[in-house]
């Protein structure tokens, strides 16, 4: 009989231990959250390779970002513009040493987990023989950054945290601008405008802490004073208000906010009906171009400061960029499409450079002579050159809402 209670107890235990990992297994853990600018679900992204040449000489480049969950719709951005560059170069090759050269893209899935980024990783490098890999969230650029150098890969990191360029890794191409650009030119505006307290409510991911760490020194510095510190956790708070009215009886005259953009913008709606008519500073991870069709408009917008969206670039290239893009995937482009697909035209071209499509220390090393070399119509965002050891140095692009329309600010 206690055999048999025994036994009962453990079986219980076991199937509660079970279930406790299913749910673990299930949920998105990241030591930062750029990316999930929209919460949708995509179409079904399974199939390891999405873009794919028919060349006699190939070459292979992975991907590793997230396709399912929360973050899936930022990993679809991020891919699009990949898969856009990837079909315009195989359309004529790429000189390499007198041959020619196709590209296909293997993608994987790794749901904005940084151990499965690892995986991923190891995986495309080992079965798939790639030289590059495109990771779009720092959480796994980090996880790669420990053994890509050894194992001899180039990590092409489409992340804003600007820590990923102080670890030394020499093959770790940082593709956007760091979020470290924007509280300068940020602070400056808003307080020019509105004054000089703020409420601080970012997402809460390490992602939201360390932009909010970068921020708040910056403001204090001028002048400013933070009224209210606060944090929003947008993978389960969904009702904003009780939140957004302790951060307004403060009376801030700025609002610092961001996460994905629709969830965001429900906060900036919240504050306007709750009576708000100050500024609104956007982290990088929310989008104007996102959030303006939640609000319906720009009206609720105003005073508002971020990331110039693409459809405002005045690149030579943009404008063709923009149109095909519309006409591809029947949707606006944003800056994690744009920014790829000019990086996959700068690596290819790096690659002609160098002589080289499996040689990373040799095409990293001839990444300042592609950028320079780049046609004008692949040049959808202004790139000067490399940086900090191996980050894409951009004019700044920094825009407003300003009487209903989106300025461009100069820094």
């Amino acid at each position: 009989m206690r055999i048999g209670i025994k036994l009962f107890v453990y079986m219980v235990m076991l199937i509660g231990m079970m279930v406790v990992a299913g749910c673990a297994a299930g949920s998105v853990s990241n030591s930062s959250n750029e990316g999930a600018s929209n919460t949708n679900e995509p179409k079904d992204t399974s199939k390891e390779t999405s873009a794919e040449s028919t060349m006699e000489n190939t070459v292979n480049i992975g991907f590793s970002g997230p396709l399912s969950g929360p973050a899936a719709y930022y990993g679809e951005n991020t891919l699009s513009g990949l898969e856009m560059a990837v079909d315009e170069i195989n359309q004529e090759g790429i000189d390499v040493d007198g041959k020619k050269y196709g590209i296909n893209l293997v993608t994987l899935d790794d749901q904005y987990l940084p151990n499965e980024t690892g995986t991923n990783a190891r995986r495309l490098v080992q079965e798939n023989d790639t030289p590059i890999i495109f990771v779009p969230h720092s959480g796994g650029v980090f996880a790669t950054q420990v053994f890509n150098e050894q194992e001899d890969f180039l990590i092409a990191a489409y992340t804003s945290e600007p820590k990923i360029m102080e670890q030394n890794n020499s093959l770790t191409l940082g593709i956007p601008p760091a979020y470290s650009a924007y509280p300068e030119v940020f602070t400056n505006y808003q307080m020019e405008r509105f004054g000089k307290k703020i409420a601080l409510l970012p997402t809460s991911s390490q992602y939201g802490k360390d932009w909010t760490e970068a921020l708040k020194p910056v403001w204090e510095e001028n002048g400013g004073e933070v009224v209210f510190e606060g944090s929003i956790d947008f993978s389960k708070d969904t009702d904003f208000f009780s939140i957004v009215t302790k951060a307004l009886s403060n009376n801030p005259d700025v609002l610092f906010v961001g996460g994905p953009s629709q969830p965001t913008a429900l906060v900036i709606k919240q504050a306007r009906e709750l009576g708000f008519e100050g500024g609104f500073m956007l982290m990088d991870q929310s989008k104007i171009e996102e959030i303006e069709p939640v609000l319906g408009g720009l009206d609720q917008l105003e005073g508002t400061i971020g990331a110039l969206p693409i459809i405002d670039s005045d690149a030579p290239g943009a404008e063709a960029f923009i149109s095909q893009y519309k006409e591809r995937f029947d949707r606006i482009p944003t800056a994690e499409g744009a920014f790829n697909y000019q990086a996959m035209h700068v690596i290819a071209n790096a690659m002609s450079e160098s002589g080289s499509v499996d040689d990373p220390t040799k095409i990293m090393e001839s990444m300042d002579a592609a950028i320079q070399s780049l046609p004008d119509e692949k040049m959808v965002w202004h790139l000067t050159g490399i940086y900090n050891g191996g980050a894409f140095d951009w004019k700044p692009a920094i825009g407003a809402v300003e009487d209903g329309e989106v300025v461009k600010i100069e820094d």
